[in-house]
């Protein structure tokens, strides 16, 4: 399970907590970081960081106190801190003579296919001229009111673990792993190893939200493992902290704790999989064995439609699969429980006689 030999693109999170130190920048510890990272990239692989800190940098800044919990402040904290959040990743860099490209990201540019192709493109040119791509949630603009945000940045990196087919997400946070009870009300607590299964009841013991600046706890690491080793990507979850962390994790050592991959999925399944379902299709029992055995989905199996969306539109497939939807919500509703040669008839030539072929189908 440690055995990262064969590991060739990392995606790197670290936590507001550890990048900081008495409530300020630790710039020592940004060149850490940065010196490892060169060994990796010397190494022959390749590096993304997931960085948290533009919203603390931008609160001691303006001396925000404790207005920070407001969101158009949180903004504004963004706003400022993240140019020095950069500067601070550019500076540590530089001393080892390594370029990286500041990207900023909110969820709708992941869940559209387009933008994320985009994206997607943009970074494999990076990763390609050796630069290091640091990215962070865009906090200026992106809100959860208006569904663009991530919520944190632990999920931001498992989905650009997930999306950009990385190989292994290393999760450094302020803690050292996950405990099999919360150490800090059990001085007995031990540090679990290794995961195999991240199950419905594991989240539900998970403790607490995060820091003052940082909005992931335990839960959200452990979400976000879930949606990385779901789509073939081991995780390793540690205590940025301790020394020469990376090195070590990539060495094979016993420290943290690592989350098993599940299968590994094409890049195409991988957006589908983690993109915001735009609404959902209820379907029979029948066209849901029908999808088990890679077939497509028939309009006469679709029993009902929820909510509004386009052709193209990713969807949920009762409580089982995702899927890029070939019809409209509106044409769904009209078209549930017809034959497919109805189809033609109904919206007219040059439209697709099925809901949704076998490719377009993940199950979760």
């Amino acid at each position: 399970m440690r055995d990262f030999s064969r590991v060739k693109r990392i995606v790197l999170k670290i936590g507001t907590n550890t990048l900081t130190k008495a409530g300020s920048v630790d710039t020592a510890y940004f060149n850490r970081i940065a010196r490892q990272v060169k060994g990796l990239l010397e190494a022959g692989r390749q590096v993304v960081i997931v960085t948290s800190g533009a919203i603390g940098m931008g609160a001691d800044r303006l001396a925000a106190g404790s207005k920070i919990a407001d969101i158009k402040m949180r903004q504004a904290c963004a706003a400022v801190g993240q140019p020095l959040l950069m500067q601070q990743w550019r500076k540590s860099f530089a001393r080892h003579g390594v370029e990286t490209a500041q990207v900023l990201v909110t969820a709708d540019v992941l869940n559209n296919r387009k933008t994320y192709l985009n994206l997607r493109n943009a970074i494999e040119k990076l990763l390609a001229l050796s630069v290091v791509p640091v990215l962070n949630e865009n906090d200026s603009v992106s809100t959860e009111e208006i569904g663009s945000a991530f919520g944190d940045n632990d999920t931001l990196s498992a989905l650009i673990a997930s999306k950009l087919d990385a190989d292994l997400l290393i999760m450094l946070s302020d803690i050292d792993g996950l405990y099999d009870k919360d150490p800090r009300k059990f001085p007995g607590a031990v540090l679990v190893d290794t995961v195999y299964d991240i199950t419905d009841r594991l989240l539900r013991t998970a403790s607490g939200p995060g820091s003052r600046y940082g909005r992931g706890g335990m839960k959200t690491k452990l979400q976000a493992a879930r949606i990385a080793s779901g789509a073939g990507c081991s995780v390793v979850l540690a205590g940025g902290r301790q020394r020469s962390i990376i090195s070590r994790i990539m060495s094979g050592s016993a420290v943290g704790t690592v989350f098993a991959p599940k299968r590994r999925l094409s890049n195409r399944a991988r957006w589908i999989l983690n993109s915001a379902a735009a609404g959902m299709v209820i379907i029979d029992d029948g066209a849901m064995r029908a999808i088990g055995n890679k077939k497509s989905l028939l309009p006469s199996g679709i029993t009902a439609v929820r909510g509004v969306f386009e052709a193209g539109s990713v969807v949920m497939l009762n409580d089982a699969a995702k899927a890029v939807i070939s019809l409209g919500s509106s044409e769904l509703k009209a078209l549930a429980g017809k034959h497919s040669s109805q189809i033609r008839t109904m919206l007219g030539s040059g439209r697709r006689d099925v809901a949704a072929v076998p490719e377009d189908i993940v199950f979760l």
